[in-house]
């Protein structure tokens, strides 16, 4: 018999979302319980976040997060499960496809990419990077240096929309338009026949815009850390931004969309 769907998706990002690296603890250990409650009630949580999958696992180890999540999204759109004979495995036919699709976005972009370059060589302080596995991508001086770059990026975009990026603070890395947080959240909601209704996502940065999406999540969230712009976009899509950091708002905000589901002995109201 083919085991039921999941009661519910709980998808956070890493980074700012689940860890603040400047608050202490960095992970609130009452997350972890309230994550161990919401899984005996038949919920699956999951990590979506633009680090690799070994990064990700040793973050995970380093914050003490010992209640590993049932599925990694690792930079920003490869779906990971547990697996039998190795330790995390692909899960479904998604990653393969991303990564056809980044091979050939280099191959069929490469004078965007190298018009990229020369602008961020010839008119900025940034650095373009290029790596051993693909890896396309920008780090800038600031955030407001990389919005001008990206403005440009946006120019080039208007004519060929399968040019995409993942943008977190003043980091960007290039990437097909299709894979992305988002579009990876969606096909796990489909490959576990979870519908959007019973899908909740939270995260803090430009590169978790594409994962609030209503189309996607119906329930969605930020810390109060976020960056403004995703603050004002869960905000004028109906979602909940928590008046707490990090984790602290990451239960705050499950308590705001799922009370009946919140043990009373977890802390729904953490300290501030």
């Amino acid at each position: 018999m083919a085991a039921s769907p999941p009661s519910l998706l709980l998808c956070f990002d890493f980074d700012g979302t689940l860890v603040h690296h400047e608050c202490e603890p960095p992970f609130h250990p009452a997350m972890a319980d309230m994550l161990r409650d919401f899984r005996r009630r038949g919920a699956i949580w999951v990590v979506n976040t633009g680090r690799s999958l070994s990064q990700t696992l040793d973050g995970l180890a380093q914050h003490n997060i010992f209640m590993l999540p049932d599925y990694i999204i690792a930079q920003e759109c490869e779906i990971y499960r547990p697996g039998f004979f190795r330790p995390w495995t692909d899960f479904g036919s998604w990653n393969s496809k991303a990564r056809r699709a980044h091979d050939h976005f280099i191959e069929k972009h490469a004078r965007f990419l190298e018009g990229i370059r020369q602008h961020v060589q010839t008119q900025t302080q940034a650095e373009f990077l290029m790596g051993d596995l693909g890896q396309v991508g920008v780090v800038a001086r600031d955030e407001p240096e990389l919005d001008e770059i990206c403005a440009v990026i946006e120019a080039w975009r208007a004519e060929q929309p399968d040019i995409g990026y993942h943008r977190n603070g003043r980091y960007l890395r290039f990437s097909h338009a299709d894979f992305s947080k988002g579009t990876a959240l969606r096909e796990l909601a489909r490959l576990l026949k979870v519908p959007r209704e019973r899908i909740f996502a939270a995260g803090d940065n430009h590169n978790d815009l594409s994962m609030l999406d209503q189309s996607i999540a119906g329930n969605i969230a930020c810390p109060v850390n976020a960056l403004d712009p995703v603050k004002a976009h869960v905000q004028a899509h109906g979602g909940y931004l928590a008046s707490r950091v990090a984790s602290e708002g990451m239960m705050e905000s499950l308590g705001h969309f799922f009370p009946s589901q919140a043990q009373p002995g977890n802390p729904r109201n953490p300290r501030r």
